[in-house]
């Protein structure tokens, strides 16, 4: 398939391939201007970093660069503006997220254009971040009140002592974002952020800041006040170090080599952090699962986003019972994607976005081929189809020896696997570093939930691959192991934005003996009074 003209009023057209063959799209200037002046940064302090796309190595954009004296000025105002916002109602600052709801729901068609221009996915791919953001925008809408409404907890003398716990703001959030998922990512974190009080400050991938910044745009557009959530741009090593520098939390979504070094800058100046990491996640397919509907959730777990998704299917575990069955029905069901570099409904599995992740995966491959793996299906780069596609790819055979068979391939590839014994099955799927998700199918959901809790991974999803649990916003997520730290989505991905604070208040007699009474005497009647309740079965 291949790629047709854009649509929407942030395109130009299509350029004249006769004249510039590589170029298809283009994103009006004054469009971009608009985008990128929004990045906090000094004209002319540092060079612009060039943005193409990944579906035909067309420029879009030059990105105005952050220079450490910037995110300093970032992080300032964010102060000056989040001491104000943290008096803010919470059903304020809600009305203002479901107008942003509905914003993004209004502007979908511009997002998923911009989104596919800048990481070269499906566009159906790129809608689910669209819908995803609606999701959380509303989810936390609706239930931040109750999530940091004060709790009243038992006293320590009852009726004497109250316990009030508070939610406090940490302050100024920081959100480092990747390319994979540059608009679900770059904001699906920092919403609960901003409903618990705080000011944000994000720095996304070089390659998807554009996504980012429309993101920034929406929220003011919604009515969230300026310099709320502002974007910084640059390399990490830059700009992400004195971001860290400066913030009281930081959300971080990345490969886990990463994900380490930042944890010990935070860990230095003792500030708190969630970091969603790398996985090479399982599926086990059981002998009673039903195989049509297993071949189709591997085909999603696998490809969605050519398999540049954190929590996709790498390892997928069969029983010998329906083992052929089940890779006859897979390789067809692969084998019949659609496949382009295009913004079009059409396509079902897009481009990787670089040379650098197609130069990893076309070296996953060849390792494995080259050390006794069989290509099932797949198996090679498409410079047809674009410059950094390669096919949906399915091995069988792949030995311990290989680079993809515990590493994070972040590719559109995965492996195949015989087993006979489930016990056997789940310590396979349990081997390696990682623990960010897996996949059960079968047919008695009892018997899959049982086998969850055998899994070290943050989520399991039974009969579907990832959506269940992801897609569902009261559920936390995320990763054990070298997966991660922390949890995004539910109560804790707002809890974690806060300080606990106790307040007690005592009334009557204060906490120290009476007058005229001895310490002595006093630990009598303590002891007393700890036995009277322990036997009233008070906590």
């Amino acid at each position: 398939m291949t790629a047709s003209s854009p649509r929407g009023p942030l395109t130009d057209g299509p350029r004249d391939p006769e004249h510039d063959p590589r170029a298809s799209w283009a994103l009006e200037p004054d469009y971009v201007g608009r985008l990128t002046g929004r990045v906090v940064a000094t004209p002319g302090a540092q060079p612009t970093h060039e943005v193409r796309s990944p579906l035909d190595e067309a420029p879009l954009a030059h990105v105005p660069q952050s220079t450490p004296q910037d995110v300093e000025r970032a992080l300032a105002r964010a102060r000056r503006v989040q001491e104000a916002w943290s008096r803010t109602s919470v059903a304020e600052r809600s009305r203002m997220m479901l107008r942003f709801h509905d914003l993004v729901l209004d502007r979908q068609d511009e997002i998923t254009e911009l989104v596919c221009l800048e990481s070269g996915k499906a566009r159906k791919d790129a809608f689910l971040e669209v819908a995803h953001v609606a999701m959380t925008a509303r989810y936390y809408a609706r239930t931040s009140a109750s999530h940091l409404a004060t709790r009243r907890v038992p006293g320590m003398f009852p009726g004497l002592t109250r316990v009030d716990v508070n939610r406090i703001p940490k302050g100024v959030v920081g959100i480092i974002s990747p390319w994979n998922y540059p608009f679900t990512l770059a904001l699906c974190d920092g919403l609960p952020a901003l409903m618990a009080g705080n000011a944000v400050v994000a720095k996304p991938d070089s390659q998807t800041t554009l996504t980012a910044l429309l993101g920034a745009q929406l929220l003011e557009e919604a009515g969230f006040p300026a310099d709320l959530w502002q974007v910084v741009a640059g390399q990490g090593a830059e700009v992400g170090t004195p971001l860290i520098a400066g913030i009281d939390y930081l959300c971080f979504t990345g490969s886990t080599a990463t994900g380490k070094v930042i944890a010990q800058q935070c860990a230095e100046r003792l500030i708190g952090c969630s970091l969603e990491l790398g996985g090479k996640n399982p599926m086990l397919v059981l002998r009673d699962a039903p195989v049509e509907r297993a071949a189709e959730g591997a085909v999603r777990g696998a490809f969605s986003n050519s398999g540049q998704l954190c929590i996709s299917m790498e390892r997928m575990y069969v029983a010998d019972q329906v083992y052929d069955r089940f890779v006859d029905r897979f390789v067809a069901r692969t084998q019949a994607l659609a496949l382009g570099a295009s913004t079009d409904w059409e396509v079902d599995m897009g481009t990787l976005i670089s040379a650098r992740q197609l130069e990893a995966v076309t070296a996953h491959v060849e390792d494995a081929v080259a050390k006794g793996a069989r290509v099932l299906t797949g198996g090679k780069a498409r410079p047809d189809l674009g410059p950094y596609y390669y096919e949906p790819t399915v091995l069988e055979g792949v030995t311990p020896d290989m680079a993809c068979f515990g590493t994070e391939t972040f590719g559109p590839v995965v492996s195949l696997y015989r087993f006979h014994d489930e016990a056997d099955a789940v310590a396979r799927a349990n081997q390696g570093s990682y623990g960010l998700n897996a996949s059960v199918y079968t047919s008695d959901g009892t018997r899959g939930r049982e086998l969850a809790r055998q899994l070290k991974a943050g989520t399991v999803n039974v009969n579907e691959p990832y959506g269940a649990a992801f897609g569902t916003l009261a559920a936390p997520m995320g990763g054990m192991r070298e997966s991660g730290l922390g949890r995004r989505q539910g109560q804790e991905g707002i809890l974690r934005y806060t300080e606990t604070q106790s307040v007690g208040t005592q009334r009557g007699l204060p906490i120290r003996p009476p007058a005229g009474m001895s310490e002595e005497a006093y630990a009598k009647m303590m002891t007393v009074s700890l036995r009277l309740l322990n036997k009233l079965g008070r906590a």
